[in-house]
């Protein structure tokens, strides 16, 4: 079976930029991103052997839920200059290896992500996994088909998440993350979520319940199981809910001018 790798790389740069010290070459730029980057890349391909690879950017401009919720993300200190000042020198090593590097503007790399993962992930004989530096990501996982390829520390340390993984560690389905953020939030993006309830209500709701569609049913419902104390809770944050899960949810239908012909890094790398 053929490998699409499909590279969340701003996740990657800040998990590089993190996990080294200060770097820098003879002319005292500093390249401690670009030196975990391209570890990471060098690394990836030694371990996965991909066939094709494609890399996704985030631009510096709001996206769409942005537009829709001005607190998104809002707590993320800005990252230093010396950070950004190494994203173009990470894209000019994916050029290098022949990786086409995506972009698209009032969107996030993840939305790219989920774009491909959706396209290309029901192929036959092919397998897509998603190489990141965080766990958004792991909503897009289908059995064995669409993984994800992330660092549980550092840089070296690394784990490959299936849907019996994710199974194994939240209790969950993939695609029940959504509604599983929708109803704890997530603090790292400021994602509201349904204040007073946690990783564990969460949890037991989902696997009870299915979804926040369904749950909301039963919630609704005059013979409800739930007690008053949580369905008060529920009804009162609703829409708040069901608006966390929008924007955690990542898009899986931009237009997106891609085919695994571009994607064949081994017919377009430059060796020297």
């Amino acid at each position: 079976m053929k490998k699409l790798i499909l590279i969340d790389a701003n996740a990657l740069v800040h998990r590089a930029f993190h996990a080294l010290p200060p770097l820098k070459n003879q002319a005292g730029v500093v390249t401690n991103a670009v030196f975990g980057f391209s570890s990471t890349l060098l690394k990836m391909l030694k371990d996965l052997e991909p066939d094709y690879i494609a890399a996704a950017y985030d631009l510096p401009k709001p996206t769409f839920r942005h537009e829709a919720f001005k607190e998104y993300k809002i707590h993320r200190a800005k990252a230093p200059d010396e950070l950004y000042s190494q994203i173009p020198y990470t894209q000019k090593v994916l050029e290098a290896f022949g990786v086409p590097v995506l972009t698209k503007e009032g969107f996030e790399a993840d939305d790219i992500i989920g774009t491909l993962a959706e396209k290309f992930g029901g192929k036959k004989d092919l397998k897509v996994i998603i190489v990141t530096g965080d766990l958004d990501s792991l909503q897009l996982v289908k059995d064995k088909k669409v993984v994800v390829y992330t660092m549980k520390k550092g840089l070296s340390d690394t784990v490959i998440y299936d849907e019996g993984t994710v199974m194994e560690r939240y209790g969950l389905k993939p695609g029940q993350l959504v509604d599983y953020k929708g109803l704890k939030g997530d603090p790292s993006d400021n994602i509201p979520g349904v204040p007073g309830i946690g990783d564990k209500t969460a949890s037991e709701l989902l696997k009870e319940y299915g979804s926040i569609e369904n749950l909301y049913k039963e919630v609704k419902s005059p013979k409800t199981k739930i007690k008053e104390s949580l369905r008060k809770k529920l009804l009162e944050n609703e829409e708040q809910a069901m608006f966390s899960k929008h924007l955690a949810m990542m898009v899986k239908n931009l237009e997106m001018d891609i085919d695994l012909n571009k994607a064949d890094w081994k017919k377009n790398y430059n060796r020297k």
